[in-house]
């Protein structure tokens, strides 16, 4: 993909993996991963638990419960459009 192929809000693959764009600059995108979340936590008896969870709430925003990653110049040729 080029620069002028992102739309915020519009959805791309990249290494596997389906993205929404949050923000396009001038040269660079920022978008967020749609994968489920990895979500850590300590209980109270000090036990480190992580589960996965897909709740769509993540995912809205700005702001965003997940972050953003910025995709350069070199990255943005290995993107594809999800029709």
């Amino acid at each position: 993909m080029e620069l002028s192929d992102f739309k915020i809000g519009g959805e791309f693959n990249f290494a596997g993996k389906r993205w929404r764009c949050t923000d396009i600059g001038t040269r660079v995108v920022a978008a967020i991963c749609l994968e489920p979340v990895t979500v850590g936590y300590v209980t109270s008896n000090s036990d480190s638990v992580k589960r996965r969870d897909n709740d769509p709430s993540w995912f809205n925003g700005p702001p965003y419960a997940v972050s953003e990653t910025v995709f350069d110049e070199y990255d943005q040729p290995a993107c594809t459009v999800v029709k």
